[in-house]
C-alpha cells in the first residue's frame, strides 16, 4: 500500500482559492436567518431605521433654520438673533436625544450581532468531532479561538457601523438632495453678458465632487483589504508563538532553550512589524486623499455657488443654507471616502469569518472520494475489528489479525513496535479518524468510555470534575470521596468543594489518578485507554491496575499502550504493525472544498 503522504494534501483543508464575496455573503446570510437572536436584531435594526428617519426630519428643519439665523446676522437684528437662538436650542436639543437613542440602539445591535455570530460558530465548532478534525485538517484550524472571539467581535462592530452609517447617508441623501435642488435650481451664471441655467447645478457639482473622491478613495486604499487580512493572520502567529512558549516554559528552561525562542519569536514579531510598515504606508497614502478632499471641502460649496452670490441672486442667509444642504448631500455621497480603512477592514474580517465557519461547515465531507472505515453497530453485545487499516500522514497500519471480536469482559493489550503510530487506531474506535479501510463494530450498548493519553478536566471544584459530564448530585454522599480513596487520593477526600485547578495543585500522576477514579464513579462497560498508563510509576500503575480489577471487574478493557508490565492483568495481546505492502488507500480532498484566500490563514 502506498504511502499515504503520497496523496495531495494528506488530510489537510488548505486555503488556496478565495472565497467569492457574494458566496460569503449568503453564507452568513443563512447564519443570520437560523439565528434566534435573529427577531430580536431586526427589532433594533426597525427602531435604529426610525431614529435615522426622524434625525433626518430635523437636519432639514435646521438647515432651514439657517436662511433666517444668518440674515439676522447680515440685518444686524438682535431681537431676530436671539429668537433664532432659542428656535435653534429646540432643535439641536431634540436631534441630541436623538444622536444618543441612536448610539444606544446601534451599540445593541453591536451586542446582539456578536453574541449570534460568536454562539453560532461555537454551536458549529463543538459539534461531535468537528473541532478535532479542523484541529487536524491544516493551518485554517489553527488558532480557533481568534476566529470565534476576536474576529467575530470585529466583524460584529464594523458590520453594524457601516450599516448604519450607509442606511444614515442614503436617508440623508435622499432627503437633501431635493432640497439641494430647488435651492440650485434658480442658479443662473452671467457669461460676457449671456445668462446660463443649470437646473439643480449644486446637486450635479455635489455628486461630481464626491465621485472623484470615491473613486480615488478606492484606487488608494484598494490594497488594505490584503493588508488588514495578512496583519490579522501574522499577529495571530505571534500571539500563537507566545502562548506555546507559556505552556510549555518549564521544558524550554529546562532545556536551555530560551535563546532559540527567543530568536523565533523576534522572527514573528519582526514578520507582524514588517506588515504594520506597510500597512502604515497604505494608510498614509490614503490619508492624503481623504484629508485633502476633507480640507478643500471647508470651501468647496461656498465657491461653487459663489458665481450666483457675487451676481446678487442669493442672499447671504440662502447662500448659507444652500452650503448646509450641500455639505449634508456631499457628506452622504463621500461616505465611502470616509469608511474605505472601515470597509477593507471589513472585507479582511469577513474573509478570515467565513473561511472558518466555511471549513466548518465542508470538514465533515472532506476526503468525499476517500476510502472510509465502515462503522456500525453490532448485533449483540462485542467489539468487531474487520480487515483494518489506517490512513493518516505517518503511514498505514493495520492490526496483524484481519478478524478481531471482544467480548465483554475481556482484558485486552494492543501494542506495536516503537515506530508504530498506535493514536490513530485509538481515535478510529473513537470515530475522529475515518479514513481507512475495513469494519468496526461497536457494542449494542452505550457504555461505552475513552480515556486519551492527557486526561482532560473542566473548570470547577473536584466533585464537579469526577462526576464531569453528570452533576455530584447524581451520586450518592461518600460515593465521590470513596472512589478517591481506591486509587491512593484519599488525601483529598475532604477537599471535593475546592477548586480543582486553584486550590489542589495536583501533579501529573495525581492527574491521571483522578481520571481512572472518575471511571469507577461512570461504570463503562466498555473501556478504551489510549496510552494514559504507560507514564504511570510502578507504584501507580498497581494501584490503577488494582482498581481496574475490582471496581471495573465486568467491563471490556482495551489498552493502547506499550508491552504489559509483569502483572497478568491482560489476558489478550493484539498487534498494530505498519502496513506497506500495498494497496490504494490515499487521503485526497476535493478542490471543492478549498475554503479561503491563503493569505488569511493563521
Amino acid at each position: 500500500m502506498p504511502n499515504p503522504t503520497n496523496g495531495k494534501n494528506n488530510g489537510r483543508v488548505e486555503a488556496n482559492d478565495e472565497q467569492p464575496l457574494g458566496a460569503q455573503l449568503r453564507m452568513m446570510h443563512a447564519a443570520f436567518m437560523a439565528s434566534p437572536l435573529r427577531n430580536r436584531i431586526i427589532w433594533l435594526a426597525l427602531g435604529i431605521l426610525m431614529v435615522i428617519v426622524t434625525t433626518a426630519f430635523g437636519q432639514i428643519i435646521l438647515n432651514r433654520w439657517y436662511k433666517p439665523f444668518y440674515d439676522t446676522l447680515e440685518r444686524r437684528d438682535l431681537q431676530a438673533f436671539l429668537h433664532q437662538l432659542v428656535v435653534f436650542a429646540q432643535i439641536a436639543g431634540a436631534l441630541l436625544v436623538l444622536n444618543v437613542l441612536q448610539t444606544w440602539l446601534g451599540q445593541l445591535v453591536r451586542l446582539k450581532l456578536r453574541e449570534g455570530l460568536t454562539l453560532d460558530l461555537i454551536h458549529e465548532w463543538m459539534k461531535p468531532a468537528r473541532a478535532f478534525r479542523l484541529a487536524n485538517a491544516g493551518a485554517i484550524g489553527i488558532n480557533p479561538d481568534q476566529r470565534i472571539h476576536e474576529d467575530a467581535r470585529h466583524l460584529s462592530d464594523l458590520s453594524a457601523g457601516l450599516t448604519i452609517g450607509l442606511i444614515q447617508s442614503g436617508i440623508l441623501l435622499a432627503s437633501f438632495i431635493g432640497v439641494l435642488w430647488s435651492l440650485s435650481d434658480g442658479f443662473v451664471f452671467h457669461i460676457s453678458g449671456m445668462a446660463i441655467d443649470i437646473p439643480g447645478y449644486m446637486v450635479w457639482a455635489a455628486i461630481l465632487y464626491a465621485g472623484t473622491a470615491s473613486w480615488l478613495s478606492w484606487l488608494v486604499g484598494r490594497p488594505l483589504v490584503k493588508l488588514n487580512g495578512e496583519h490579522y493572520a501574522r499577529e495571530a502567529s505571534l500571539r500563537f508563538s507566545l502562548m506555546r512558549i507559556n505552556e510549555h516554559i518549564e521544558a524550554v528552561s529546562l532545556s536551555s532553550g530560551e535563546a532559540n525562542e527567543k530568536r523565533r519569536l523576534q522572527a514573528d514579531l519582526s514578520s507582524v512589524l514588517e506588515i504594520s510598515q506597510s500597512l502604515l504606508l497604505a494608510v498614509t497614502r490614503l490619508t492624503w486623499v481623504t484629508a485633502g478632499y476633507g480640507w478643500i471641502t471647508v470651501v468647496a460649496p461656498i465657491v461653487i455657488a459663489s458665481p450666483v452670490y457675487f451676481a446678487g441672486d442669493l442672499s447671504f442667509g440662502g447662500l448659507m443654507m444652500a452650503v448646509g444642504a450641500f455639505n449634508q448631500v456631499h457628506a452622504s455621497l463621500r461616505w465611502f471616502v470616509d469608511n474605505i480603512g472601515a470597509i477593507a477592514d471589513w472585507r479582511a474580517t469577513l474573509m478570515r469569518v467565513a473561511a472558518f465557519r466555511s471549513a466548518l461547515l465542508v470538514i465533515d465531507d472532506r476526503h468525499e472520494g476517500d476510502k472510509r472505515i465502515e462503522f456500525v453497530t453490532a448485533d449483540g453485545p462485542q467489539m468487531m475489528f474487520d480487515h483494518i487499516e489506517i490512513v493518516s500522514a505517518a503511514g498505514c497500519i493495520k492490526l496483524s489479525e484481519p478478524n478481531v471480536t471482544i467480548n465483554p469482559g475481556e482484558r485486552v493489550l494492543v501494542t506495536g513496535a516503537s515506530e508504530v503510530d498506535k493514536a490513530p487506531f485509538f481515535r478510529a474506535i473513537a470515530g475522529l479518524w475515518p479514513w481507512g479501510h475495513g469494519r468496526i463494530s461497536l457494542p449494542i450498548d452505550d457504555g461505552l468510555a475513552f480515556v486519551p493519553r492527557s486526561p482532560y478536566f473542566a473548570p470547577g471544584t473536584l466533585e464537579e470534575v469526577l462526576a464531569y459530564p453528570k452533576t455530584p448530585d447524581s451520586f450518592k454522599n461518600g460515593e465521590l470521596g470513596g472512589v478517591l480513596s481506591k486509587v491512593g487520593l484519599g488525601r483529598l477526600a475532604d477537599r471535593l468543594d475546592q477548586d480543582m485547578r486553584k486550590k489542589l495543585n495536583l501533579s501529573e500522576v495525581e492527574m491521571r489518578l483522578l481520571a481512572i477514579a472518575r471511571l469507577g464513579l461512570h461504570k463503562p462497560r466498555w473501556l478504551i485507554i489510549d496510552e494514559a498508563l504507560d507514564t504511570l510509576e510502578d507504584d501507580a500503575y498497581r494501584k490503577v491496575m488494582t482498581f481496574l480489577d475490582r471496581e471495573m471487574g465486568k467491563a471490556a478493557i482495551v489498552n493502547i499502550g506499550r508491552k504489559e508490565r509483569a502483572n497478568g492483568f491482560f489476558t489478550r495481546v493484539l498487534e498494530l504493525e505498519k502496513d506497506a505492502a500495498g494497496g490504494s488507500l490515499r487521503l485526497i480532498r476535493p478542490k471543492s472544498l478549498r475554503p479561503t484566500n491563503p493569505q488569511l490563514v493563521d
